[in-house]
């Protein structure tokens, strides 16, 4: 505890803690009631993140993911263009950085869990890279996190389901859609 908040650091240095982080994650999501507000840097996710994010979107949670409209690796953004299609068609919301390069790695789940920290929702994130993060449960972090998320949708563009259906043909194909 610090101060009144619950802070702990997930860790992945070692093959017992491997899953450590996504198991937060994950168990965050399925329990969230009212919002999963996530931003990601390098975003393919697992299907089991996948279907995390599509259950708790059907069940009416306010699920919305801030990725970056530019990579530094294009190859990553088009591949998590490729899983826009199934997140929106269950009403996830995806937001696209329309600024600098976003590198920001962070959640907040329905005000009061959040995380911070190094770890990419995406495969070599999730199976070999060694990563940290830092989860808090307390509403005021949380809070203040959500304001965080929202000041960076100011500064995003929302990808609208109808006109992504029709973007042109080589993005569809390299995309994978």
């Amino acid at each position: 505890n610090f101060g009144s908040q619950r802070v702990r650091m997930l860790g992945e240095a070692y093959s017992k803690h491997r899953r450590e982080i996504v198991r937060a994650y994950i168990s965050n999501i399925y329990r969230a009631r009212e919002k999963v507000w996530i931003t990601n840097s390098y975003f393919v996710p697992s299907s089991v993140i996948t279907r995390a994010l599509v259950r708790s979107a059907r069940r009416g949670v306010d699920v919305r993911v801030l990725l970056p409209g530019r990579s530094d690796v294009e190859v990553v953004r088009l591949a998590s263009r490729a899983m826009y299609d199934k997140l929106m068609d269950a009403g996830v919301r995806i937001f696209e950085w329309t600024a600098n390069v976003l590198h920001a790695k962070t959640a907040v789940i329905d005000g009061s869990w959040s995380t911070i920290g190094t770890l990419n929702l995406d495969y070599r994130s999730l199976r070999g890279n060694l990563e940290v993060n830092v989860s808090v449960f307390d509403p005021g972090f949380g809070a203040v996190m959500e304001q965080s998320f929202l000041r960076d949708l100011d500064r995003s563009l929302e990808i609208d389901p109808h006109q992504f259906a029709f973007r042109p043909l080589a993005e569809r194909a390299l995309g994978g859609a």
